[in-house]
């Protein structure tokens, strides 16, 4: 479990600035945090992977294999 790191605020005088933190930050107000329960992550991942797949199964193109060896060649003659 993470903890969260705590500071100390002094709150502005009636008709003052904004609240500011011990660095002189502008204090604004947390957000409620809202967490997926575990079927809901495991359902996105299938998704996830699903549309992906296909794009892993596609391969390189030809252009970008043939600039890989082009580059792979550079470095083996400066090495």
């Amino acid at each position: 479990m993470k903890t969260r790191k705590t500071v100390d605020v002094e709150t502005p005088e009636a008709g003052g600035d904004e609240a500011r933190d011990a660095m002189g930050r502008p204090i604004t107000p947390r957000r409620t945090e809202m967490r997926l329960g575990r079927e809901a992550q495991a359902r996105i991942g299938q998704q996830l992977r699903a549309m992906y797949e296909a794009v892993v199964n596609e391969g390189v193109p030809p252009q970008i294999e043939e600039l890989v060896r082009r580059l792979s060649e550079q470095d083996d003659g400066a090495a």
